[in-house]
């Protein structure tokens, strides 16, 4: 029987190394990936440190003295937080400051309810490093 033959099947299998087109870079471009798996750079133990920039009215105000206000992972210590922001921002940290913000109990009207605390980093740069947050 040629219905089962292998040579038979081989031949309707469409080849999917024709289907796909290969890219080649224009001469002079850098290669970029083209799903990244983090975002802006660092590793995943990075994002597990550094939670989010605290954009904040200090925080803009101490941008001009180039330092920058972090929300971090409540188990970070200050090696950490240097070490992450550096892979994350590419950029050389020189002073790292912790605060620990405590909860608190808010009211509105009849309903109370409770703001949750959080740990967060001033992280001061060294002179001609500078991160845009905004992006």
């Amino acid at each position: 029987m040629k219905l089962f033959n292998k040579k038979t099947k081989e031949k309707n299998k469409p080849d999917i190394k024709s289907d796909v087109k290969e890219e080649r870079p224009i001469e002079g471009q850098a290669v970029l990936p083209t799903a990244p798996s983090l975002p802006k750079g660092g590793d995943a133990h990075s994002y597990r440190v550094v939670l989010s920039p605290h954009i904040a009215e200090k925080g803009t105000v101490l941008g001009e003295q180039n330092k920058y206000i972090f929300k971090i992972n409540e188990n970070a210590n200050k090696t950490e937080i240097k070490k992450a922001v550096g892979n994350l921002y590419g950029v050389e940290v020189a002073k790292v400051s912790v605060l620990h913000m405590p909860s608190k109990y808010r009211q509105v009207g009849r309903h109370e309810g409770k703001k949750s605390g959080f740990k967060k980093a001033i992280v001061t740069l060294k002179e001609g490093s500078k991160i845009d947050i905004a992006s």
